[in-house]
């Protein structure tokens, strides 16, 4: 028995933003903060802040960060490859990336940081995997209910969770639920 590579967008995803957090904790102490940070403000004139639209997913604040958003991506990144295939699941995670990104800089103005609206772009995607022509998958019902409900109660409380992701997360998710209904990974 030999150990596949079975999942390659989503392990290749998990390894690099493990890498740069281990490489921010060690010899480049301030990477994340300068390379991985959807600022609250954006210069149209800085490169790097259209770099950081995509690449704020991958870092993350600390271990506990990170494994919580990776648990999910783990569980529900494989499934979403085999029906989408890694090209279309990368391209679904840096569209969710940019449109939280952009959303944050335009309505919010606050710091963003990790894969929170992946999961959450996963977690309504993954409703879909056994979708029929003209229909709606209760279970998607009831994953809207019971995840985006409560990130709009959250959203009321002041933390420093960024909800607003959360939430553009599962409507990024549900559009290409809807948008790719049917379709296989080619």
């Amino acid at each position: 028995m030999r150990v596949r590579y079975n999942a390659p967008a989503t392990l290749t995803f998990a390894l690099v933003s493990s890498l740069v957090l281990v490489l921010d904790q060690t010899v480049a102490p301030h990477l994340i903060g300068n390379l991985f940070v959807v600022r609250g403000t954006m210069s149209i004139v800085a490169p790097l802040d259209y770099v950081r639209l995509f690449t704020h997913v991958i870092g993350h604040h600390n271990w506990a960060h990170l494994m919580g958003n990776f648990a999910f991506v783990l569980l529900l990144g494989p499934i979403l490859e085999e029906k989408y295939g890694p090209g279309r699941l990368l391209f679904m995670m840096a569209v969710t990336a940019i449109v939280t990104g952009l959303v944050n800089v335009v309505f919010l103005q606050t710091g963003l940081l990790g894969a929170s609206g992946v999961v959450f772009m996963m977690i309504l995607l993954v409703s879909f995997t056994n979708i029929r022509q003209g229909e709606i998958p209760l279970t998607f019902i009831l994953i809207v209910i019971l995840y985006l409900t409560q990130e709009v109660a959250n959203s009321l409380r002041n933390d420093s969770v960024a909800q607003f992701a959360h939430i553009i997360g599962g409507v990024v998710g549900s559009i290409f639920g809807f948008y790719s209904s049917g379709k296989r990974a080619s």
